[in-house]
């Protein structure tokens, strides 16, 4: 039976199937065969000459060479595993005793040994191809007459030993930036130089560097690119308003947050003679300043996008341009690039224009003053302000109804004292003024990336969308099978249209398990991505969309403005063929992903140095996670995540039931489900882990 099966699996080398359906095509048919052929099975997965993906098996195909190259995944037991080009070959199981000089992040060159009672492959680091990092961030700490380098990433294994000489004027409990590393052996610690004093452990600016570097962001920019920005005129000339619709008369003003640097966005209205309304949506023209490959622009398109941390923004594009000529302060002429459409009172777009204009912003409105302006009736240009917010709430109601799904994912703002210290943290609250922003800045959006395919030509322009595909299968069952055990219906198999998904969402509205169900319903859908490739936006329900809004932020916004006028401008020719905007996008995409990591980073050291100051208080919590070890819990007013360990629940033997995604107590059968409300204490407080234990509270 075995070499049926690996001949069978030999044959058909980079196929899947079930084991039913290797049973029909080796004609067994008996169900004593069919058992030993399902034993088979399991033994040849352990021994790693197949893979296994839910129930389908595949052949192994990397056993036909002694050595693979791959990206190391450190865990913090100390052990790893090689993550391979080809996902469908699995990971390579590497142990703490073979990782030999390779970090956490590094492309590895290793070899291969098969352990028997293994699901993995296992494998030895024998060559590091190349380094994730040259430099490395931590504190500097003694032990005896020695230094080292704690690293401030748990990944980094190994601390970094630095001679008394190459500690360049660092001291004890300083953070620093260490380099030119030295590691020849896995039985030594490798050796560094301390390249730049960041400053004092714990201090605001030290620990930004510190995540900084961590997630490979670059936080200062290049001389020349500095010296570039500084040559680029405070004032804007006649010969730059030459050509533009001249906005400098009429009423734009900016509503932003209170705490906002940069203003990229402005709204105007006018009341046409038809009845209808004319809205100008006028975005900085950043493109105007930063010329495709100017030290700029390279430096823009590394970064990807604008990175906010708690209390600092690591910026896309220098402060000359992003705070000063680009941004659309009130009382400054400033170049924009506006879509201006004819809606009418019902939402029905009716005509549109994308042209390059100038504004002068007659008021820098908060979200908070907007909001006074809308429930009261009064205030400055309330005239505006109020056929805005009638307009965006009519523009909403439609794209709900088309297929858009309203999320509604709480974030946390942070009231900060000196040197960063949290003092206070709150839930951010979600008002009709912010909504009446991103309803004109969505329809933006979407009107730009329909330009680029009407007239729809055989000649295919080549453009950057904003895009998000379908939902992935088995993650909605396992979704699906959750919001049954708390009583709602919902059905995997009918989510081609979004509609299902917002039902939902609704239903759970103004309940307690609503911030759960919405959170999981996120994780359970496909990210969205720069792509050339126009797939819609499903949780839109958009059929084609981009991003043009936010130029002085993102990259991606930057790109459609050159590539929308190139198209509008130059008889249909784009500097950027195919090859080299998904090349782009590729990249964006990656930096987005990379900086939404370190905010998230960000927020939970926050909560966590907040936190320190609260130890053995009470607070009320949602349940956000069971597993086989314990609980994770969501503080309901700060949204901290932590963990009520399983040996912590002292009033029963606990098991952890998959289906029933609940912990059960054997005895007195108190169940802790998914979306529960506890009331539990902080005990433990783990500020390099950031980490945080709490107890039941009866």
């Amino acid at each position: 039976m075995k070499n049926k099966v690996v001949a069978f699996f030999k044959k058909n080398a980079g196929r899947q199937f079930k084991s039913k359906e290797i049973a029909k095509r080796l004609n067994i048919k008996y169900e004593h065969d069919y058992s030993a052929l399902k034993s088979v099975l399991s033994s040849l997965y352990k021994e790693g000459f197949l893979n296994k993906s839910g129930k389908r098996y595949q052949y192994n195909s990397i056993l036909k060479s002694n050595t693979v190259t791959g990206e190391l995944e450190v865990k913090e037991g100390g052990y790893g595993f090689v993550v391979l080009k080809d996902k469908s070959e699995g990971d390579i199981f590497i142990a703490e005793r073979n990782l030999g000089t390779a970090f956490d992040g590094d492309t590895v060159e290793i070899s291969l040994f098969a352990r028997q009672k293994r699901k993995n492959i296992e494998g030895q680091v024998i060559k590091v191809v190349k380094r994730k990092r040259e430099e490395f961030v931590g504190e500097i700490k003694k032990s005896k007459s020695f230094y080292f380098l704690k690293p401030d990433d748990p990944a980094i294994h190994r601390d970094i030993y630095i001679d008394r000489a190459k500690l360049n004027g660092a001291q004890v409990g300083d953070k620093v930036i260490v380099g030119k590393l030295c590691w020849d052996s896995s039985m030594l610690n490798p050796e560094g130089e301390v390249i730049e004093r960041i400053g004092a452990a714990g201090s605001q600016d030290a620990e930004i560097i510190s995540m900084a570097h961590e997630f490979n962001l670059p936080y200062k920019f290049p001389s020349a690119v500095l010296d570039e920005a500084d040559s680029i005129p405070s004032k804007i000339s006649g010969s730059d308003i030459e050509g533009r619709i001249d906005y400098r008369a009429k009423t734009v003003f900016t509503i932003d947050p209170d705490d906002a640097k940069d203003f990229d966005d402005a709204l105007s209205i006018e009341k046409l003679e038809n009845g209808n309304f004319s809205v100008g949506i006028h975005i900085a023209d950043v493109s105007n300043y930063v010329l495709p490959k100017s030290n700029i622009d390279k430096q823009a398109a590394l970064r990807g996008n604008s990175v906010y941390f708690v209390g600092k923004v690591i910026p896309m594009l220098p402060e000359k341009l992003s705070n000063n000529i680009c941004s659309l302060v009130p009382g400054e002429d400033r170049l924009t690039y506006s879509v201006i459409v004819e809606l009418s009172s019902r939402g029905k777009v009716i005509d549109y224009k994308i042209s390059k204009t100038v504004i002068n912003s007659k008021r820098r409105f908060t979200y908070d003053e907007a909001q006074q302006i809308i429930e009261s009736g009064e205030g400055d240009f309330s005239e505006e302000m109020l056929e805005l917010n009638k307009l965006a709430q009519v523009l909403r109601k439609k794209r709900m109804r088309e297929g858009s799904i309203e999320f509604h994912t709480p974030e946390v703002k942070f009231t900060l004292g000196e040197n960063g210290k949290p003092l206070k943290i709150f839930v951010k609250e979600l008002k009709e003024s912010n909504m009446l922003v991103e309803e004109f800045m969505l329809l933006a959006n979407q009107l730009v990336a329909r330009h680029i395919n009407f007239p729809v030509s055989e000649d295919h322009r080549p453009f950057i969308y904003r895009v998000h595909d379908l939902p992935d299968k088995d993650k909605l069952l396992e979704f699906s099978k959750f919001v049954k055990t708390l009583g709602y219906s919902f059905d995997p198999n009918q989510t081609a249209r979004s509609n299902q998904f917002q039902h939902l969402i609704e239903s759970a509205k103004g309940k307690e398990e609503e911030a759960l169900i919405n959170e999981l319903a996120i994780r359970s859908m496909a990210k969205a991505v720069y792509s050339v490739n126009n797939i819609g936006h499903y949780g839109l329900g958009f059929k084609y969309y981009t991003h043009f809004t936010s130029p002085i932020r993102r990259y991606a916004d930057l790109m459609v403005h050159r590539l929308i006028f190139h198209y509008n401008t130059k008889n249909g020719v784009s500097k950027y063929n195919l090859k080299m905007l998904d090349d782009i996008s590729e990249h964006i995409s990656v930096c987005e992903r990379n900086s939404v990591e370190a905010e998230r980073l960000s927020v939970k050291l926050k909560q966590t140095e907040y936190l320190k100051d609260h130890l053995g208080e009470e607070f009320h919590a949602i349940i956000s996670g069971i597993t086989h070890f314990g609980i994770f819990v969501k503080i309901s007013d700060i949204l901290a995540e932590g963990l009520i360990r399983l040996k912590d629940l002292e009033d029963d033997f606990y098991v952890y039931d998959e289906k029933k995604y609940a912990l059960i107590g054997k005895s007195k059968k108190r169940q802790f489900r998914l979306g529960d409300k506890v009331q539990v204490k902080l005990v433990r407080v783990d500020s390099d882990k950031t980490e945080l234990d709490f107890i039941i509270i009866e």
